[in-house]
């Protein structure tokens, strides 16, 4: 509010209503609140790694909530991530745009690779999938490639 002086009671008697509820809040915000605040230099919230599922005693339903908490925060980093690659390669199309195919190939090929992973570790899980199914699939995906070789090559002969 303006430091001026009221110009009638009506005036008068808002502000002494706002300040009987502001000051003890101002109080306590800049006395007790601000000097125990810490200031972090990060503009998010930063969560301490936790084990991951594999880590887990197989009766320890605390550890596997954490594991899952902590695969649903890395699967949302890791489509923000693939979502800032889209859009590099759409703004380098729209601004290079007749020789966007020769400019933005290196923006495109990084983009391909990240979908390409992205896919390798959440792709053909469901809509409601957790750490354990994402899990089993990556176990599933390594006893393939130690049988038949890497995934997408086809099945190795047999000897």
């Amino acid at each position: 509010m303006s430091e001026s002086e009221p110009r009638n009671i009506v005036e008068k008697t808002i502000r002494s209503l706002y300040g009987f509820f502001d000051n003890p809040a101002t109080f306590v915000k800049e006395t007790i609140v601000k000097p125990n605040q810490q200031s972090y230099p990060w503009y998010h919230q930063r969560f301490r790694r936790v084990p991951t599922i594999d880590q887990c005693y197989s009766d320890d339903p605390v550890c596997f909530f954490e594991a899952d908490m902590q695969y649903r925060r890395d699967r949302l980093v890791d489509n923000e991530i693939l979502s800032i690659l889209r859009q590099r390669f759409e703004d380098c199309v729209m601004y290079e745009a007749p020789d966007h195919v020769e400019n933005c190939k290196t923006i495109l090929d990084q983009y391909i690779e990240g979908t390409t992973n992205w896919f390798t570790k959440y792709g053909d899980l469901g809509a409601y999938h957790n750490v354990r199914t994402a899990y089993m699939k990556q176990k599933h995906r390594m006893a393939w490639e130690r049988r038949h070789g890497p995934v997408g090559l086809g099945m190795r002969e047999k000897k």
